[in-house]
């Protein structure tokens, strides 16, 4: 357990600077397009990892079954939705808006697992849940009164948006504990899995809307490929060990790290409230770690 909750805040800060580069190098790129080249380029990093245990995964693949098959493909339609629906809401809104409402996502896995699956956590540790994602909520928080956030988001686009890829995210967690844990596929099988699922999910609508030019984002994208590659592979870890409840909180306080990166790097406003939001974070994640 201790090594999971480490090896998923380690997740948490790779994904946080993932959505600071997607805003800042990316916005013009088509959604669908961007993912495609992003995974191609995580999967070129990750193969030598994944050629480490070519073996056992090639042993794992040959034994799949309608159920392996069904849960993989399900959790790489809902992640590819996912971030396709976050890159749209980021495109259209701020991250420190929409990044936060986007991580929501335990709110919706706790139920999903302790409905489907049966997992039982102890109060301290659904307080550390409901805790963490309150610091999602103030990092939302704009002054001007306690339900400005829930106005302000039924009436954005961007929020709409972001909401909505959430509960595709937590369909997407939910199927990657299964995988990981019910169903034991290997984690170096998993990672090129579901990075070659969702390019080829989205590989489609990227080819009906290219990017103009690539060639000189190509070091970019590649730095981009990097990240997802390692942020995948440790998110992957930390599925294989933890409850999808408690493994989706922590990696989702990203949230928190984007946020901060934007007031320190762009000046985004109300950034104390930011700070405020970080520290719940940390206490829900120790919370949860109890």
């Amino acid at each position: 357990m201790d090594a999971g909750l480490g090896v998923a805040i380690i997740a948490a800060v790779v994904w946080g600077v993932y959505i600071y580069v997607l805003k800042q190098a990316f916005s013009g790129y088509p959604p669908a397009a961007l993912t495609v080249l992003i995974n191609t380029f995580a999967l070129a990093w990750y193969l030598p990892v994944a050629a480490t245990e070519a073996s056992g995964s090639a042993d794992a693949l040959g034994n799949f079954g309608i159920l392996e098959v069904g849960v993989t493909g399900l959790t790489v339609v809902m992640t590819a939705v996912a971030f396709v629906l976050f890159l749209e809401a980021i495109a259209d809104g701020d991250v420190s808006y929409v990044t936060p409402i986007n991580k929501i996502v335990p709110m919706f896995v706790l139920p999903l697992e302790v409905v489907i699956l049966g997992q039982l956590l102890t109060p301290l540790q659904v307080v550390g849940v409901v805790v963490a994602t309150l610091a999602v909520y103030v990092a939302n928080y704009d002054p001007g009164g306690f339900f400005e956030p829930f106005v302000k988001a039924a009436n954005s686009r961007p929020a709409q948006l972001a909401l909505l890829s959430a509960m595709c995210y937590a369909v997407s967690d939910l199927g990657k504990r299964i995988s990981l844990q019910e169903l034991a596929i290997p984690e170096r099988l998993w990672v090129p899995l579901l990075l070659v699922g969702v390019a080829v999910v989205l590989l489609p609508s990227a080819i009906r809307n290219p990017p103009q030019e690539i060639r000189g984002d190509l070091p970019q994208l590649a730095l981009a490929g990097a990240i997802v590659a390692l942020g995948e592979h440790l998110t992957t870890l930390a599925f294989a060990i933890l409850p999808a409840s408690i493994a989706s909180p922590i990696i989702n306080t990203q949230a928190i790290v984007a946020v901060v990166l934007g007031g320190i790097l762009l000046g985004e406003r109300h950034f104390r409230i930011r700070l405020v939001a970080a520290v719940l974070a940390v206490v829900g994640v120790t919370l949860i770690a109890l």
